[in-house]
């Protein structure tokens, strides 16, 4: 976890949370999706000339994710039409590091050494303590939170396909284009399908946000695919998830939703969990 891969992480951290605020905000979860998944289309259309096509043993890695990204929008729209995304977002991101630690350990023969692999547990007891601030005070919505749990174990598995497809592509940029094409089209064909008719006038009042938040989306991800080049999966999944936090301060200054307390200590065990996947090794 080199400097440079460490903040192209954090960067990717605040722009997922970002452009999945973005996600929410709009009141139809499939018109907002669909304006990201159908901009990360067109921008993985316009880079693919310009890059080098990933190389054959990629393609099993490249279009099992497809798949699984399908999956993990499907769900993350569920998972925000059922929850706040104050809870939503941290139990579907906090369940994810743990996963792909154990993913890894299996599927890449990357078992961290005792201060990474206490850096990630020290992280995700922070993921859960934001999760856990997010249920107080009311009954558990157990629909919402297994949709949730459900998202994070859809990208626990996209994070280590990926991880293992972009090493064997030959070719980080080209792999990443041929990906968000793919899955991008996917789901842009679905909700064309899906309206008939009305797909323009629907889209068109919210075309802008949802292409900023495409824009973000896939600035995080094109970040994500560059740091699993030059790193252990593990360590990068959860650093990736210090968008967490960064999801908390949004849900708190534009949804009123509490900070609090407790997610100010969340914060700082993600923070000390980071310090020690840096210096680990």
């Amino acid at each position: 976890m080199t400097p440079a891969v460490t903040a192209a992480v954090l960067l990717a951290a605040v722009t997922h949370a970002s452009w999945n605020a973005i996600a929410h905000r709009v009141t139809d979860k499939l018109v907002g999706f669909t304006l990201i998944a159908g901009g990360g289309l067109l921008i993985g259309l316009a880079m693919a000339p310009f890059t080098a096509p990933p190389a054959r043993a990629a393609w099993p890695f490249l279009l099992s994710s497809a798949a699984i990204h399908i999956v993990y929008y499907a769900l993350l729209m569920t998972s925000f039409r059922l929850g706040d995304f104050g809870q939503a977002y941290p139990i579907a991101r906090g369940t994810a590091p743990l996963v792909v630690t154990v993913l890894a350990a299996v599927f890449a023969h990357e078992v961290p050494d005792g201060r990474a692999a206490a850096g990630i547990a020290l992280s995700c007891a922070g993921l859960t303590g934001v999760a856990l601030w997010g249920l107080r005070g009311r009954r558990p919505d157990w629909a919402a939170i297994g949709a949730a749990l459900a998202t994070g174990l859809s990208i626990a598995a996209y994070t280590v396909v990926d991880g293992l497809g972009v090493r064997a592509s030959g070719s980080s940029l080209g792999y990443f284009a041929w990906l968000m094409a793919l899955h991008g089209a996917v789901i842009s064909a679905y909700a064309a399908w899906h309206w008939r008719g009305d797909t323009v006038a629907l889209l068109r009042p919210f075309a802008a946000l949802g292409l900023l938040g495409a824009v973000l989306s896939v600035t995080a991800y094109a970040l994500v695919l560059w740091a699993q080049t030059r790193a252990e999966l593990a360590p990068i999944a959860a650093l990736r998830e210090s968008s967490v936090i960064v999801g908390a301060a949004i849900g708190a200054v534009f949804f009123k939703e509490r900070f609090g307390v407790p997610r100010l200590a969340a914060a700082g065990l993600l923070v000390l969990g980071i310090g020690l996947m840096l210096h680990a090794g």
